[in-house]
């Protein structure tokens, strides 16, 4: 198993990180969860996850993604998820996470609204 599956790009004030395989399941979600972990461990505050080659998100890749949202919250930091293909935005809305989730059409739009929270402070 080489392929990568998501990669972290960090930046001035947020980090990215993009899924890069089509499920974001149990395969996956535990590493992205631990790299979540790392990177709020190093002080980011600011996390954007960006899906957009994700067709696919079971329970354990919602878990993932609340992970970021809370780790997000408890440094006072913004949380965005950005890029969801239909099938995922689908589930997103009837877990109703869509009223709990700052979500974004793409990555350029997620950072815009990190510096405007940012600003806001």
């Amino acid at each position: 198993m080489d392929e990568k599956q998501f990669e972290v790009v960090k930046r001035d004030n947020y980090t990215v990180i993009s899924v890069l395989v089509e499920k974001l399941d149990t395969h996956i979600a535990p590493a992205v969860k631990s790299e979540l972990v790392l990177v709020a461990g190093n002080g980011e505050k600011n996390i954007i996850i960006d899906l957009k080659k994700a067709r696919y998100c079971d329970s354990s890749g919602l878990s993932a993604i609340l992970v970021a949202n809370r780790l997000c919250k408890n440094a006072g930091g913004t949380f965005v998820l950005t890029g969801l293909q239909t099938a995922v935005e689908r589930l997103i809305s009837i877990s109703q996470l869509d009223t709990v989730l700052n979500i974004t059409e793409d990555v350029d739009k997620a950072v815009e609204f990190i510096k405007s929270k940012n600003e806001e402070k």
